[in-house]
């Protein structure tokens, strides 16, 4: 006895995938930096909360968001996905267990007197009528004695982690997206108050350079100079409301609803606080991206494959058995003596099926080092969208700063050149000049500004948007994944 446990015990090991890429293994020729280089020296880690958007300070952006989280076809899609990749975990499961059956055959068959067969003549009509009635139970298991159907079930169950962590990837991806949406329109609003004003200065000027024409201090070309200025500052206004317009309508999609029932009207971009967030260690973001979690649990996951194609080529074994009852009468049914019972086992292994098995298995081993490259992609993405963030919110901060500056020193030269034609001291192309300045720092000081709230929005993004992964690296068994049927909030941990 003790010699057949340790062989059933050295065959239970061959379900173990020890000749696959082991999940020990997996992270350990990852090439991870010892700091972002973008990320200033000894800034300390401040990571994202899980509702970051509200550090925004923008009621009108968590409304919106929380509508997205809500109603999102994305997101929908996905939490779905979650539901089918548990229904296979209950399936893969099933095959661990027996199957048992019930049957019930009541039978009537009627026989002429020439054919030899009968146990009751009917009087009278040359014939006989026979009667049968069974019940009873059938089962079948299929022992697993090399794993097979455990490996199933793991790689179902891994799967099963894919669809929740590839569902807080569409989340994070859902929300960022709506938070870009708005950023745009609040920056495109703030770009058509620019024109309308740089329109209303542009025609005051007007006024003063038509009351000098008509004092004769002026000429005609001034004034259409100066009339051409105002026209074409009015040729921006239409552009950007069509923008404006088309921006808030683009979050139609993204809210799950038609854009006839948006409410929110974009104020300003210059309303909302820019809390900063700071990456820790480049090592530590790999507990914080769904996007690398997905890829961990889908390479897991073929490792299992690639287990269960091995092992197709070992022999199975399956035992099946019946009982029950069997009699000519329903009154005579449960009776010793109508029961009948019987217990079978049967081996079924390959031999030949012209390189079928093998082809699998070359696949899986296929699929495994391609899940294996996009593993590593995600990781090296990661650290790249971080610094690509941190670059950009650097440099768009300063920038910001500088277009600033640029700004007042623009307004007050075309303050000064208004007030030096007025009292006649300076020509009109002076005016011009000062005037086209100071509209065009502006416009570009909110263009500016949109970059560097996009910068901070890709910075979170790039932080995994506060969200954590529980448990190890490579989680193996939920508990949670047996019970079916519940989703991960969009906006909550588990």
């Amino acid at each position: 006895m003790g010699l057949l446990s340790m062989a059933l015990g050295g065959l239970a090991g061959c379900a173990r995938p020890w000749t696959n890429l082991s999940a020990d293994q997996i992270p350990a020729d990852l090439d991870i930096p010892m700091r972002f280089q973008a990320n200033a020296d000894g800034a300390q880690a401040a990571w994202p909360r899980d509702d970051w958007w509200k550090g925004f300070g923008s009621e009108q952006l968590n409304g919106l968001i929380t509508q997205a989280m809500r109603s999102n076809f994305d997101v929908a899609a996905a939490v779905a996905r979650i539901a089918q990749a548990d229904a296979q975990v209950r399936a893969a499961s099933a095959h661990l267990l027996p199957v048992l059956n019930g049957t019930a055959s009541p039978s009537w068959r009627h026989f002429g007197l020439g054919t030899g067969a009968g146990t009751r003549v009917v009087p009278g009509n040359g014939s006989v009528d026979t009667r049968s009635y069974a019940f009873g139970l059938s089962a079948s298991y299929q022992l697993d004695l090399w794993g097979r159907n455990l490996a199933q079930r793991q790689a179902a169950i891994q799967s099963a982690m894919f669809t929740r962590f590839d569902q807080r990837t569409v989340a994070l991806t859902v929300v960022t997206s709506v938070a870009n949406t708005w950023f745009t329109a609040l920056a495109l609003a703030d770009r058509l108050a620019i024109a309308q004003r740089n329109v209303a200065d542009a025609s005051r000027a007007l006024e003063v350079v038509r009351g000098r024409m008509a004092a004769g201090t002026a000429t005609a070309l001034d004034a259409a100079n100066q009339e051409t200025l105002v026209a074409v500052q009015r040729t921006n206004i239409p552009n950007l409301t069509n923008q404006l317009r088309q921006a808030v309508n683009g979050l139609g999609v993204l809210l799950g609803t038609p854009s006839e029932r948006i409410t929110a009207k974009p104020d300003t971009l210059t309303s909302l606080s820019l809390p900063v967030v700071t990456p820790g260690l480049p090592s530590a973001l790999l507990e914080r991206r769904p996007d690398i979690a997905a890829a961990e649990a889908e390479l897991t996951a073929s490792g299992y494959d690639v287990t269960v194609a091995r092992l197709a080529f070992y022999p199975s074994v399956t035992l099946t058995g019946s009982a029950g009852f069997q009699a000519a009468a329903l009154n005579q049914l449960i009776n010793p003596g109508g029961f009948i019972a019987s217990l079978a086992a049967s081996l079924l292994a390959p031999i030949f099926d012209g390189g079928t098995m093998r082809a699998a298995l070359d696949q899986a081993r296929g699929r495994q080092v391609e899940l294996l490259a996009n593993y590593r992609k995600a990781v090296v993405q990661a650290f790249t969208d971080v610094d690509n963030a941190l670059t950009a919110w650097r440099y768009t901060t300063e920038q910001e700063a500088l277009q600033r500056d640029a700004v007042r020193t623009a307004r007050r030269a075309a303050e000064i050149a208004l007030a030096q034609m007025r009292a006649g001291t300076a020509d009109l192309t002076a005016v011009l000049t000062a005037q086209t300045s100071s509209y065009n720092a502006e416009d570009t000081l909110a263009q500016v500004r949109l970059a560097r709230c996009q910068a901070l929005l890709n910075l979170y993004k790039a932080m995994g948007g506060g969200w954590v992964k529980d448990g190890g690296r490579f989680p193996g068994l939920d508990p949670d994944l047996l019970q079916g049927g519940f989703a991960l909030p969009v906006g909550g941990k588990r």
